[in-house]
């Protein structure tokens, strides 16, 4: 590790805010910002780092950010913030999930100010964040890649390099529509052991432990059948991820069947006021499909 490296964090929502707190713990944090400057001050107050009002402050005071934001534009426009604010030979980690045009985008206006950028979309969800597992798939230039191993060694588990920069994003988009499927299918099978009268604890114990075994059903299953969906990943957001791999799908002429499924249910359950929920709320819907048959 690198002690003398200060990293800068933009973006402490439920993914961002543990991930800062890792850099901390790895005595790297040096900076914090956040549209909600409640959340930046007490993650200051939490760890002693500077509670930033805006990003140029950050940025003069760091030589890496670590920025973990909502959408496209938000990433573009901290990008242009940080651009003109960042040394040069300084880094910037992109932990956000945007369209692999968006993080190439975001590669060259940085290379114009000479500073370096990796698209490290990340997945675990908030329990990886909090214990620093998150798997991180990365997207830029290979000595980039290698300059930024303290700051990703802080964050995940598992690491890895995809190629150039948007390769993580695409990278992401892989993982984001494999989740849906996996999620489809965990729901829909339990609600069916539910309506067979099967004993839905064993059920996750033995499928589980079978060809049919994930981490989702697994760790989502107890709490589903217990109508309970704890925060991991909201349906919100991943609503807002499936619609980056519809629009990357389109742009080479090909749907997502699975994708297009998940996204109509998506919204049943935002209609509803679940879009807040984990995603293992489809249960709900899933569970609505034998209400009254036998």
């Amino acid at each position: 590790m690198n002690p003398t490296l200060k990293v800068g964090f933009i973006g402490l929502g439920a993914m961002g805010y543990p991930m800062a707190m890792n850099l901390h713990k790895a005595g790297l944090l040096t900076a914090a910002y956040n549209r909600a400057f409640a959340k930046a001050a007490a993650l200051a107050k939490e760890t002693g780092c500077l509670a930033a009002r805006d990003i140029s402050a950050l940025a003069k005071r760091c030589d890496a950010v670590v920025m973990c934001v909502s959408a496209d534009q938000d990433v573009l426009e901290v990008v242009d913030a940080l651009a003109g604010n960042l040394k040069n030979g300084s880094l910037v980690v992109d932990c956000s999930t945007v369209s692999a045009g968006t993080a190439r985008s975001a590669a060259e206006r940085l290379a114009q100010h000479g500073v370096g950028f990796l698209d490290c979309p990340v997945s675990g969800g908030t329990e990886g964040a909090r214990h620093g597992t998150l798997a991180i798939m990365c997207g830029g230039d290979e000595k980039v890649f290698a300059r930024a191993q303290p700051v990703l060694a802080a964050l995940g588990k598992r690491i890895v390099h995809m190629g150039a920069a948007g390769a993580g994003q695409a990278t992401k988009a892989v993982n984001q529509i494999a989740v849906a499927g996996i999620a489809q299918a965990v729901t829909e099978a339990l609600a069916f052991a539910e309506a067979e009268g099967l004993p839905l604890d064993k059920v996750i114990d033995v499928v589980g432990s079978g060809a049919a075994g994930s981490w989702f059903l697994n760790h989502r299953g107890p709490s589903m059948v217990r109508g309970e969906y704890p925060l991991g990943f909201k349906v919100a957001l991943h609503r807002k991820d499936l619609d980056i791999c519809q629009r990357m799908a389109a742009a080479r002429g090909a749907q997502l069947p699975v994708v297009e499924m998940t996204q109509v249910h998506y919204r049943r359950l935002m209609d509803a006021g679940h879009g807040d929920e984990d995603i293992s709320s489809l249960f709900r819907l899933k569970r609505a499909l034998f209400a009254g048959k036998s």
